[in-house]
């Protein structure tokens, strides 16, 4: 009698062996396109609540172009590269590209996402200083936003390095503010410039009146520490008013504008409002 012997398969299902290799492929072309610098910002306008047909600023996010030209979605890569050096070498790359628009354009002020483990890794902090020592004019209008599961897992490390890079002129955010991580003890230990409220908080908060509530806690909670608010992901001319008439300091969301490839400030139509 011959046993039978079940099958069983390393890789589980069919379905998560090619979700896997995939998710190897992406991550195979990421690093390739990440060591030739192959990467641009897109540029999403931050408005003032009282001016809300300016940008206040523009945050500056990094975009990985594959070799066909094509744009790698984050969403695809950034969760694993965040935790390794890829993700180091991916904020060098972003702030790399931000002090370079920043030193080309005297006239605008842009955020640059960063990682707290960045904080640590030598290449970053060279890229940092080297953008410094080129004209320390930038950093007064370099903006530092780090998320805020980032910025609570080494309270320490950030909190210093905030101080530091504050005597320079240099201002910080606290990304996602609100997304689950928050330890208050460490928030009023932070110096954090602005504090911007997670999307989820604000879609339809025109309508949700738990968003409404919550949001308004935490625009207490920033105010009380002399923190600007930002409020994510304002989709809809609604939302914007209810928010404007809560007293929110900054807008930023689709419906103010999405983020383009190309710097606002160098469309024609900038180049005729400035003449």
């Amino acid at each position: 009698m011959t046993d039978k012997i079940e099958s069983r398969p390393e890789f589980g299902s069919p379905l998560d062996f090619a979700v896997d290799q995939q998710a190897r492929i992406t991550m195979a072309t990421v690093r390739r396109a990440v060591s030739r610098g192959d990467a641009v910002l897109a540029y999403q306008p931050v408005v003032q609540a009282n001016r809300t047909e300016t940008a206040a600023f523009h945050e500056g996010l990094i975009r990985i172009i594959d070799e066909t030209g094509r744009i790698v979605p984050l969403r695809d890569f950034m969760p694993l590269a965040e935790t390794t050096e890829l993700g180091r070498q991916i904020d060098c790359l972003s702030l790399s590209l931000g002090l370079k628009a920043l030193a080309e354009e005297p006239s605008i002020r842009l955020s640059i996402n960063m990682s707290a483990r960045s904080i640590g890794y030598p290449a970053w902090l060279q890229t940092l200083r080297a953008g410094i020592a080129e004209d320390e004019r930038v950093t007064e209008r370099l903006i530092l936003e780090i998320t805020e599961s980032s910025a609570m897992g080494m309270p320490e490390l950030v909190g210093r390095f905030m101080q530091e890079l504050q005597a320079h002129g240099v201002s910080f955010a606290l990304d996602d503010f609100g997304a689950g991580y928050t330890s208050f003890r460490y928030l009023r230990d932070f110096c954090f410039d602005m504090i911007k409220i997670d999307g989820q908080f604000i879609r339809d908060i025109n309508q949700q009146r738990d968003n409404q509530v919550l949001t308004r806690a935490l625009q207490s909670i920033a105010h009380h520490f002399d923190m600007f608010t930002v409020a994510e992901s304002v989709e809809t001319a609604d939302d914007a008013a209810f928010l404007i008439d809560m007293g929110i300091d900054c807008l930023q969301g689709y419906y103010f504008g999405a983020p383009t490839i190309v710097p606002p400030w160098k469309s024609p139509s900038s180049a005729a409002q400035r003449n």
